[in-house]
């Protein structure tokens, strides 16, 4: 995984904004250090030399990745099994 930013800002539209390191395309999935999916890239903002991406979240507790570097990576990301109970 490669480091691409850091979440700075959560928009009033519930959008995230990302400050990018490194340019990134648009669709790309970021993801934090463990690997889990944090947020999809929907449009690049701001000057060529210093961009920035907003996003939409991929979990329902994004508040708790602002401030945190993001990764990209071109390998899938990490599946959970779901649980299912069974009904009796």
């Amino acid at each position: 995984m490669q480091e691409v930013g850091e979440i700075i800002h959560l928009a009033g539209s519930g959008r995230v904004i990302i400050r990018l390191r490194r340019p990134l395309d648009e669709g790309n999935f970021v993801f934090d250090d463990t690997g889990i999916r944090v947020a999809k890239v929907t449009e690049l903002i701001g000057p060529v030399t210093n961009p920035y991406a907003s996003a939409i979240s991929m979990t329902n507790n994004i508040k708790k990745f602002i401030g945190k570097k993001v990764y990209f990576s071109n390998e899938p990301a990490v599946k959970r099994e779901k649980t299912r109970k069974r009904k009796r």
